[in-house]
């Protein structure tokens, strides 16, 4: 398992200054969230030449993550989404994620990751599960069209929020480019723990981990020390499943002490490597 960190967690950082931290401080992949402050769309294809040289500089891999707040609406946090009833609005959506498989592409990333949204009201499951169901299939096939894969996360609170509704939307995708990004957290908010099965179960299509620490029931990510996860069961489960990705730390509200919690997450995850 390669020690990794998400961007988000470097919200005040130069996107190079935090990329150079972090490899100095021992992490080896890098979970990108595509956002003002860092890379987004539309990028001069210089730049992102650039940003594959400093990663490949410092022998860092890296995923593409989609899930930055206001990127698409600066009045609408994670708006709009797959499942917007407006298929004009989907499309902005489907376009973001398209726009960062591209991305992802000339980065040489291991995957792109991004997750439903939350339930518009007034619409039944089925009819849900349907539109999300197709959107995926279409990216999916970009994705195998620019040799990348999708890595789908269940997020608390949103429309396919556990284990069970991903495993529903993955058998009505049913597409080679469609796997999964695991939370250990969540998992631990919604009662889903021990990890081992959900690691066993998915090990072939389990492209990305985000890794912190958590409470039972509150979707509030901690750093490590400071939750109720069992982190040895957690490494333990990953280990018997062979995953050998990135284990990205996701501490997006920590971004003001950005430096002293990566350097105390990577403390962490070496003391857990250690055991």
């Amino acid at each position: 398992m390669l020690p990794g960190y998400n961007t988000n967690g470097f919200a005040h950082h130069r996107l190079d200054d935090a990329v150079d931290i972090l490899a100095g401080l021992g992490y080896r992949s890098i979970a990108l969230t595509l956002d003002f402050q860092a890379i987004l769309p539309g990028e001069p294809p210089a730049r992102i030449e650039a940003l594959r040289s400093r990663l490949d500089r410092h022998g860092l891999g890296s995923v593409i993550e989609t899930g930055a707040r206001f990127v698409l609406d600066p009045r609408r946090k994670h708006q709009p989404t797959l499942l917007d009833p407006d298929p004009a609005m989907r499309g902005v959506r489907r376009r973001f994620l398209e726009d960062s498989i591209g991305i992802g592409r000339a980065l040489g990333s291991g995957a792109i990751s991004f997750w439903s949204g939350a339930a518009p009201p007034g619409e039944s499951g089925e009819t849900l599960m349907d539109r999300l169901s197709g959107e995926c299939r279409r990216l999916a096939d970009h994705a195998a069209d620019m040799g990348q894969r999708l890595a789908f996360e269940p997020e608390p609170g949103m429309f396919v929020d556990t284990m069970a509704r991903y495993a529903e939307l993955a058998a009505r995708v049913n597409h080679p480019a469609f796997g999964l990004t695991l939370d250990v957290g969540h998992l631990l908010c919604l009662g889903e723990t021990p990890v081992a099965p959900h690691a066993l179960r998915w090990r072939d299509r389990l492209w990305n981990i985000h890794i912190e620490d958590m409470r039972r029931g509150v979707h509030d990510h901690l750093p490590f020390g400071e939750g109720e996860m069992d982190f040895s069961e957690v490494f333990s489960g990953l280990r018997v499943a062979g995953y050998q990705g990135g284990l990205h730390v996701e501490l997006s509200r920590h971004s003001h002490d950005a430096v002293e919690t990566a350097r105390r997450s990577m403390a962490f995850l070496n003391s857990l490597k250690r055991a």
